[in-house]
């Protein structure tokens, strides 16, 4: 208790009285090495060095009743030894050069560590018996050349080892209290005027002595160990993938071969699962875990971390791919949404159905199209909307252009987007409010059928709107007299995909209907409503086949809070209005692009 008073006192005091203590240590730990280095000088070495295990299993020690250890649970008990190679990484907010002085520092710790403990074991392999090796814990003292040297050079790693790893723990725990990371974060990020963490140091001594209290270092060793591999792994998956993704913003002044890295990686993984793979994976777990609360937290830093690289190489490389497959992939098809608008009130009011129909996996692109110059009063209450899709689940993104006019505005976009990788498939369109905008849909529709867009003509009901959201309606032609079932179905595709996505989404009934004229005609109409729902795979759908005028069965058709209607030419808007009076409900018109199956 009052070594780890004096050392934390010294921690706490600041960083440059613990480096000067450093210094200290280090100088008696040199006096030390030269007490083994007189002792091999003077003859201490007369046992055969060939006589000890270098593999296997180890003879124990007298209080496990000589029962053996395995090499890697020596390993984990003699590992955290290696670990104060990090100590230069912890400190870097204090160091005059980081950039030059963590790696060469890291490096050389590492050799120097490297070389003393190898001819340590080498020595006392040497200079004593495997029985007086497992049997007695003063040994290396007692084949010294001067014991109380050496007793004082353990003494001084011991506690060279704590000092810095308390002096590097609060700095570490500082630094995730500056980005607001740990709760308590403002009070652990504070420092005095020296720049010392003394609130993070008061709580790094607390669990310090909580360790201390434990009483048996070695049953926690294997626990520490497993977080420095940990760490180590992931600095090697992190410089992995840097190296990999070769992006201009990783250009480092120390480059090693790409071997190094997944050695390190494959390594660190490997003696983790070896020694304790219970443990491994709970520690696994654990950061898995902060991870992915740290994610949902949304942590802004100065930077971009390495994700946005990943994940934008991985697009790439998949782009690359999707490009030389074949341009029909109906499987693959899902409804990325083009929705122009001139105001974001416009946008509010079809908020519903558009997430309804792009929820969970599509798209939704909003183009702004400003027509009175008011361009970035516009982009940012855009903006605003667009993050509201994202946040319910939906992604989206958003474009505005300035334009001489709504129709040139559109088209032009619409032609510049086919050029893009995840290109709107989906046109959608709002029920125009005036003759001139009627005969604008006119034209942006013969433009989307000439780029093979499919389009959504949404007219909503005035009074019912989007209703209780349980029932969807789509309304399939007579197709008298073939009602043969063919791959081509006819502009149905899309209408049905639709429709699907509401009644998913929904948790909605689905229903197909029908009016044939003919009621010869009836038995295969139904027949054909049959096989479509079979092949679509449309659960908990309802078929209905009515003979008569269309129009007389209309008022009197079952209610849906959205019917769907196909339209193969251009739509007669006065027929759209009659239908969204007749049916009560709000309507949706639809025309296939060539590119959707409902059967894929």
């Amino acid at each position: 208790l009052t070594v780890f008073v004096v050392l934390y006192g010294i921690a706490y005091w600041s960083a440059d009285l613990a480096i000067k203590t450093q210094y200290l240590i280090l100088g008696i730990i040199v006096v030390s090495l030269g007490s083994v280095g007189l002792a091999a000088w003077n003859g201490s070495m007369i046992y055969d060095v060939a006589d000890v295990s270098l593999w296997g299993t180890y003879r124990g020690a007298p209080e496990d009743g000589f029962s053996g250890s395995s090499f890697w649970i020596v390993f984990a008990v003699f590992f955290p030894a290696a670990t104060g190679i990090m100590a230069g990484a912890n400190m870097s907010g204090d160091l005059k050069d980081p950039r030059g002085s963590i790696p060469k520092g890291t490096l050389w710790a590492i050799g120097v560590s490297l070389v003393v403990y190898l001819v340590l074991a080498y020595w006392i392999a040497g200079s004593a018996t495997v029985d007086e090796l497992t049997s007695n814990y003063n040994v290396m003292i007692e084949k010294a050349f001067y014991g109380p040297a050496v007793l004082a050079g353990l003494l001084g790693a011991t506690f060279s080892s704590a000092l810095a790893s308390m002096v590097g723990a609060a700095r570490i725990l500082q630094a995730m209290g500056e980005h607001r990371i740990l709760p308590g974060s403002p009070w652990l990020a504070v420092k005095n005027n020296a720049g010392d963490p003394r609130n993070a140091m008061i709580v790094t001594g607390g669990i310090v002595l909580l360790t201390l209290l434990l009483r048996d270092l070695n049953a926690i060793a294997p626990l520490v160990t497993m977080f420095f591999l940990i760490t180590y792994a992931m600095i090697n998956v992190v410089i992995l993938i840097e190296q990999q993704l070769d992006l201009t913003s990783f250009r480092p002044l120390l480059r090693v071969p790409v071997v190094v890295p997944v050695l390190g990686l494959t390594g660190s993984l490997f003696a983790m699962f070896i020694i304790n793979p219970t443990v491994s994976l709970v520690a696994v777990g654990v950061v898995v875990a902060f991870y992915f609360v740290l994610t949902r937290r949304r942590i802004e830093a100065q930077f971009e971390d390495v994700r946005s690289g990943l994940f934008v190489s991985f697009a790439e490389w998949a782009a690359k791919k999707a490009v030389v497959l074949p341009t029909r992939q109906e499987r693959a098809w899902k409804p990325n949404l083009l929705v122009p608008i001139e105001n974001v009130q416009q946008l509010r009011g079809e908020y519903q159905l558009l997430h309804s129909v792009a929820m969970p996996n599509a798209s939704i692109l909003v183009f702004g199209i400003c027509l009175d110059g008011k361009l970035s009063e516009q982009s940012h209450e855009i903006d605003s909307t667009t993050n509201a899709f994202r946040r319910d689940g939906v992604f989206s993104s958003s474009a505005v252009v300035r334009a001489g006019g709504y129709v040139e505005g559109l088209t032009a976009g619409m032609q510049a987007l086919q050029s893009a990788f995840f290109k709107p498939n989906v046109l959608v369109l709002r029920r125009p409010e005036s003759d001139e905008r009627t005969q604008d849909y006119l034209r942006i529709i013969d433009e989307a059928s000439a780029i093979q867009m499919g389009v959504m003509l949404y007219a909503p009901h005035p009074v019912a709107g989007l209703g209780q959201q349980q029932t969807v309606n789509v309304w399939i032609r007579d197709r008298s007299p073939d009602w043969n079932l063919r791959w081509n179905i006819g502009n149905l595709d899309l209408s049905i995909l639709l429709a699907y996505k509401l009644k998913r989404n929904w948790n909605a009934r689905l229903r197909l209907i029908t009016v044939v004229d003919d009621p010869d005609n009836m038995e295969h109409a139904r027949d054909f409503m049959r096989r479509l729902v079979d092949l679509a795979r449309l659960p908990r759908t309802e078929v209905v086949v009515v003979t008569g005028a269309f129009f007389d069965y209309l008022p009197t058709a079952p209610y849906a809070d959205v019917n769907v209607f196909g339209f193969d030419v251009n739509p007669n808007f006065e027929v759209i209005d009659r239908l969204v009076e007749t049916t009560g409900s709000t309507c949706l018109f639809v025309r296939d692009s060539g590119y959707e199956s409902a059967l894929a």
